[in-house]
């Protein structure tokens, strides 16, 4: 019952939650269908799939706070790149003596440096249920304390958007320094297996896109329970009328910053799943354009919608697939003149037309 109010007014989410459910039980079904059936779906798309639905949880967490706050984000990519990084790490120390180097402890990249020890922070990082408290602890502590620092200062507008983006930029640069214990500019990778499952292993990869799918609408839920909550309310008001609600009595600082943190730490959960389907996880996640391109999905998607930045993701990520194998020259064109298209035809996004035609029934 309590689901149940949450999407009740929804059309959109009954529909994402709808799909997300036949993908859970349809994915697994055709991929375990012999290779030459017709419907068979091969287990190589079910990796890209579930890679397609981390980089749509990423968006929600961004639409969350700028489509709800109306805090353009720039640097969002670096909680997701630090969720990718912890989990990277655990996966590393479950290599082992199957390295390169036959080192029991330390990561390959580390005994060519000639290091001696593990590096204190990636204590614990051997055990998963570390692992996973730390997927949602580092990217939440340091949005915590960059949110605290800026929204209490009263950064706003394009000046909070340049510091995100350099927030972004400098992890970037501190991450490329092999210094740094975290791979320098080849990051982790050579991933073998997670909870004792082999990650080649096509099990795996099917439970890693069930657990993404799962992941999405648990963070759909979550953001949806947040903006019909009375704090979602006031977020309404904070990005319409900031002053206002700061003249009503209103702590708007803590506003930002608790929907801020939550929504970082939903992107590193979505980082985290990434990194075992794609694996590898290298600094250029840092990348500033990789959090511009994340606003771009939410903004083709439809701000403010949720299931708008979910769709926008996985248009975007289905066309850059296709673009880059058939077209690798013609993408960057291909998303510039989609963003104008949408910009100019479809000002609400993908969820502005669903919207359009489900007023006019």
């Amino acid at each position: 019952m309590m689901l149940w109010n949450l999407i009740k007014e929804d059309r959109g989410g009954q529909i994402l939650l709808l799909l997300l459910a036949i993908a859970i039980i349809a994915v697994p079904m055709l991929n375990a269908l012999p290779p030459d059936h017709a419907l068979h779906i091969p287990t190589y798309t079910v990796a890209l799939l579930g890679k397609y639905l981390t980089l749509a949880l990423l968006a929600l967490s961004v639409d969350l706070v700028w489509g709800y706050l109306g805090i353009l984000t720039l640097g969002h990519g670096a909680f997701f790149a630090l969720g990718g990084y912890v989990m990277g790490m655990y996966l590393m120390r479950q290599i082992g003596e199957r390295g390169v180097y036959g080192h029991p402890e330390l990561p390959d990249f580390m005994v060519f440096l000639n290091w001696d020890s593990l590096p204190w922070y990636w204590t614990g990082l051997d055990q998963f249920w570390f692992a996973a408290i730390l997927i949602i602890l580092v990217p939440g502590l340091l949005a915590f304390i960059f949110g605290a620092l800026a929204f209490r200062s009263r950064v706003s507008g394009v000046y909070l958007s340049i510091i995100t983006q350099a927030l972004t930029f400098a992890l970037m640069l501190a991450f490329f320094r092999n210094e740094m214990g975290f791979g320098g500019n080849n990051g982790l990778t050579d991933f073998k297996d997670i909870l004792g499952f082999s990650l080649q292993a096509r099990e795996t990869k099917v439970g890693l896109f069930v657990a993404s799918a799962v992941a999405l609408a648990l963070g759909y839920l979550i953001s949806r329970a947040v903006i019909q909550s009375r704090l979602g309310k006031v977020c309404v008001a904070v990005r319409d009328a900031e002053s206002r609600a700061r003249f009503l009595g209103y702590r708007v600082e803590n506003v930002k910053l608790w929907v801020f943190t939550l929504s970082a730490m939903i992107a590193g959960v979505a980082g985290a799943l990434y990194v075992p389907q794609v694996g590898i996880i290298n600094p250029n996640e840092f990348s500033p354009l990789n959090s511009i391109e994340i606003v771009v999905w939410v903004a083709v998607g439809g701000r403010a919608t949720l299931y708008g930045a979910v769709a926008g993701a996985l248009f975007i990520n289905y066309a850059k697939t296709w673009f880059t194998t058939e077209l690798p020259d013609v993408w960057l064109f291909a998303l510039g003149a989609i963003f104008v298209l949408v910009t100019l035809f479809l000002p609400k996004g993908i969820a502005g037309l669903f919207r359009r035609k489900e007023a006019s029934a």
